[in-house]
């Protein structure tokens, strides 16, 4: 099927034109005997007009015609390039279809001319499957003969689309003519934005240059997909340049701002610094003291308790002979508060080094300054991981976070890392209370003290009558295992 044909005498001649381009009617090539002398300009092969069942006019190959081109072209690509060389006209073009370029090196399916011959447009209908290598070499083809193109598909999502300056068509619900439905677009509100318009005005847009073709730079708002070439109006590619220039001077703003922020962010975070330092010397200095004193008053007794029922203590003394260099012992100032729980571990000199196993419900005020300047060893990363988590909860945590490790300590049949853990939320209210404490998952008597002394860090009474701590009571919170019944008078 082809709209076009050689006539011996008349030329070229076009089936869609009242007068078929060359001032005669359809009749004189319609069923006349003899045949009217048509011949393909692709192929040479002899042709004959025809008319559809609908009235479609058109030319036909005669029978035993080579492969054409012309000759394969689907009724769809037909109508389609007839609609574009109609909506060529009534937007003021002339327009002729399937015109070849110079020695056949392109053949446009409708060539748009301007009357007064400046300009000349290739209207594409392109409904066959095409890769963007092959539509952008034939658009360089025709752009090389000072021809420009526009490609159109009326298919719902062409691959191609915006590779080349292209639209897509579709065809309203009852309406006769086509409209643009992608690839037209306008700046507004800060994005693109489609603009849907008919063929006919987006054909007289382009040919007198109020629309042309752009990359646009900004987000696109709309539903279909962003497109790498749009057609748009001058006015909108200046708003559009205007509009990145006001982002970037804000962006530059922005990233002045955070700059200043992050300056004085690091300028406070100095000061925080320097003062944790002091804080942190003046807490060890001060932990230092304690242990001087500790040792010599040889109030030891929770410390051996430590060193033979807390689990890990001597791999967490092994790693820090090993990684840190450090020969360390266990304090005996264990069971001070200032160690939130955990077992103080000294250097030759008594000085802290590193704490083991801190109960992080009780890391505050001294224990704090201290432990935050300390490594922290766990028993195990589970409780390690456990201590991190439950410190982030509360506004406890050092500026840099903890410095923590941990050790693989064998199981403790169970009893936990905790075994000073013995308190439940109520308290006991037995007149005669029988107290006593779990110690590496063994019970020992133990009684009530007037005040609360180092045994409270490690152990918890507990009533064997109601199951309830002592806490609460005015015998004193803590309770220290009676010396008959203690480890160490085992």
């Amino acid at each position: 099927m082809a709209f076009r044909a050689v006539h011996a005498v008349w030329g070229t001649v076009f089936a869609h034109l009242p007068d078929l381009g060359c001032g005669s009617s359809w009749e004189a090539i319609w069923k006349t005997l003899p045949l009217a002398p048509l011949i393909c300009d692709e192929c040479g092969h002899p042709m004959y007009a025809k008319t559809s069942r609908a009235g479609l006019r058109f030319f036909a190959h005669a029978p035993g015609a080579p492969t054409c081109a012309l000759g394969l072209e689907s009724v769809a690509h037909h109508l389609l390039k007839l609609e574009l060389a109609n909506a060529a006209r009534d937007a003021g073009a002339h327009a002729e279809l399937e015109v070849p370029g110079p020695q056949g090196a392109w053949r446009a399916d409708v060539l748009a001319t301007d009357p007064a011959g400046s300009w000349k447009t290739a209207l594409e209908a392109q409904l066959a499957p095409i890769t963007g290598v092959d539509i952008v070499a034939r658009t360089e083809k025709m752009r090389a003969d000072n021809v420009n193109s526009i490609w159109f598909s009326d298919r719902p999502r062409p691959p191609w689309l915006g590779i080349v300056p292209s639209v897509r068509l579709e065809r309203p619900e009852a309406a006769d003519h086509l409209v643009v439905a992608e690839g037209l677009v306008k700046f507004e509100s800060h994005s693109w934005k489609p603009v849907p318009t008919s063929l006919t005005h987006f054909l007289s847009w382009a040919f007198t240059h109020r629309i042309g073709p752009h990359t646009p730079r900004a987000a696109s708002r709309y539903p279909q997909r962003p497109l790498l070439t749009v057609w748009t109006a001058p006015q909108y590619i200046t708003a559009e340049d205007a509009h990145l220039i006001e982002e970037e001077r804000r962006q530059r703003e922005h990233e002045t701002r955070m700059a200043a922020l992050r300056v004085a962010r690091e300028k406070k975070q100095v000061e925080i610094r320097a003062k944790n330092a002091v804080s942190r010397a003046k807490a060890l200095d001060q932990a230092a003291t304690a242990e001087q004193a500790a040792r010599a008053a040889r109030t030891g007794r929770l410390r051996e308790v430590a060193i033979r029922f807390r689990p890990g203590i001597d791999l967490a003394l092994t790693k820090l002979a090993d990684l840190h260099g450090v020969t360390a012992t266990v304090g005996f100032s264990t069971g001070d508060p200032r160690y939130a729980g955990g077992v103080p571990l000294v250097d030759e000199r008594g000085v802290p080094t590193a704490v083991f196993d801190p109960d992080p419900g009780r890391v505050r005020g001294n224990a704090f300054r201290l432990l935050a300047g300390l490594l922290l060893i766990f028993p195990s990363q589970t409780s390690q991981r456990r201590f991190e988590k439950a410190t982030k909860r509360t506004r406890h945590t050092p500026i840099d976070g903890y410095q923590t490790d941990y050790v693989d300590a064998p199981p403790t049949g169970g009893a936990g890392s905790h075994p000073r853990i013995l308190s439940t939320a109520l308290t006991c209210t037995c007149v005669a209370p029988q107290l006593v404490a779990r110690i590496q998952n063994a019970e020992y008597p133990a009684e009530p003290s007037d005040q609360t002394d180092p045994a409270a860090a490690l152990f918890r009474a507990q009533c064997r009558a109601c199951g309830k701590s002592t806490t609460g009571r005015g015998a004193g919170p803590a309770a220290h295992p009676s010396a008959e019944h203690s480890p160490r008078n085992r």
